[in-house]
């Protein structure tokens, strides 16, 4: 997948078929937008390509940007820009949008967003004139019908709502995909090996957005294998209240097994218990053991790994 980033020249060789949005999450309405410009290319122009051109806030989102880009390349998108929200993007009228980046830039020849997609200088482009530049400038303009979830509209803000509140399986069913930090494993205090629980770390992205501190039952990709486990997230209150990041126990992992380095990819699957100071390493290895039978519980293979 070619990635456009840091620059407001954007340019393809064309014809592209286009979806704009902020796709914070590509959760499944995002999903749907992707699916339709793919469809066109692999029915309609199979000598286009498939562009999702990203208007990216500096906020903290629901992917990384490594994360949205690798998913998206793993669903088969040609192409990612990452717009960035500066002055120059944000002043352009929107017909000057339509014709300098659109048309001009990226030769577009179908464009799909959803209802209520708005663009260009105080959001004053709308989808009734995309559609009136598209008969101008001879591209086609499809706009895709909002995706619900129990008769209310997905999008981010709900989202993000549900992750405030560690929903785990809510934000799931929306995201289309359990929800997930990734990063390479990284040596600890090894304070969890000491009370015989260890457990592989990693520290999400400063724009990672995550649920409330905590203990989650967990599924985690790491070293070519998948395991259940439980997962903290968090300062780690009773040790020195400084470590902020995500530790993982793994069940089944051999304690022999060297997982440094190695990149991990952890699933947050349902919230157990929220992040608690205790009196003593004694009563806090008491709480794991209850949090890692606990986590145990809740998957059908009782925590085995595949």
């Amino acid at each position: 997948m070619h990635v456009i980033y840091d620059t407001i020249k954007f340019s393809r060789p064309g014809p592209c078929a286009i979806t704009l949005g902020k796709f914070d999450g590509v959760h499944r309405g995002h999903r749907a937008l992707v699916d339709s410009i793919q469809k066109y290319k692999n029915e309609e122009n199979r000598g286009a390509e498939t562009v999702v051109f990203s208007f990216d806030a500096a906020s903290a989102t629901l992917l990384t940007k490594e994360e949205r880009r690798a998913m998206l390349e793993e669903i088969g998108v040609d192409c990612l820009i990452e717009c960035p929200f500066v002055p120059e993007i944000i002043t352009t009228e929107a017909e000057d949008f339509v014709k300098d980046i659109l048309v001009q830039g990226l030769h577009a020849a179908y464009i799909a967003v959803g209802p209520d997609f708005h663009f260009g200088y105080k959001r004053m482009g709308d989808t009734e004139l995309l559609r009136k530049l598209g008969k101008q400038y001879g591209f086609r303009v499809e706009v895709i019908s909002r995706v619900t979830d129990h008769g209310r509209e997905i999008s981010s803000t709900r989202i993000r709502k549900c992750l405030e509140k560690g929903e785990m399986e809510r934000v799931g069913e929306m995201l289309g995909y359990p929800f997930f930090v990734t990063g390479p494993v990284l040596h600890g205090k090894k304070i969890g090996r000491t009370l015989g629980f260890p457990t592989a770390n990693l520290i999400p992205g400063k724009d990672k957005l995550l649920p409330p501190n905590g203990v989650y039952a967990v599924r985690s990709a790491v070293g070519g294998r998948s395991y259940c486990g439980i997962t903290d997230i968090g300062t780690k209150p009773t040790v020195d209240g400084q470590f902020v990041g995500v530790e993982t126990y793994l069940y089944g992992c051999d304690e022999s097994t060297d997982l440094y380095g190695e990149k991990q990819k952890v699933e947050l699957l349902h919230f157990l218990r929220p992040e608690k100071k205790f009196a003593s390493l004694e009563a806090l290895k008491i709480q794991i053991e209850k949090d890692r039978e606990s986590g145990k519980a809740f998957f059908p293979e009782n925590g085995q790994s595949r």
